[in-house]
């Protein structure tokens, strides 16, 4: 699994609107210029974010976006899997049923679904907040598996 620009321009982004959160929406020219990512990328990535809720936005010389719930409330395994897709190691894993003529007989399998339990469990207990009060490595908190 190879996480995409799209992915981690997104949770930069989350990041960004936490940490600068005043109540008010936020330009995406500002989060560009802290974030060295272009506006027109931002554009698309706020688009995603925006259909599937995670976004609050108002149009206008006063507009911008902002969170629509608490970072709190946001698991980093949601955010990328709007903007990856799955995260499933292999394609028999992405939908929510098995699809595969040969899972009655696949010795991997087992193999693939603990992998894809481990990703699903780390990535989704870690929160948004979680990004937000991390520092640096060297503070001594370190996430583990």
């Amino acid at each position: 699994m190879k996480i995409s620009t799209r992915g981690r321009y997104a949770l930069r982004f989350m990041i960004d609107l936490a940490q600068h959160d005043n109540g008010e929406f936020t330009a995406l020219k500002d989060v560009s210029a802290r974030q060295d990512i272009s506006i027109k990328y931002l554009e698309q990535i706020t688009s995603l974010l925006s259909k599937f809720g995670l976004l609050t936005s108002v149009r206008g010389p006063q507009g911008g976006y902002k969170l629509s719930k608490p970072p709190a409330d946001y698991k980093v395994g949601e955010i990328l899997e709007i903007t990856e897709g799955s995260l499933a190691p292999v394609a028999c894993l992405e939908g929510a049923e098995n699809l595969c003529s040969k899972k009655m007989h696949c010795q991997t399998l087992a193999l693939w679904e603990g992998l894809k339990r481990v990703i699903d469990e780390y990535l989704n207990g870690v929160t948004l907040e979680d990004l937000v009060n991390r520092t640096t490595e060297d503070d001594g908190y370190m996430y583990m598996i």
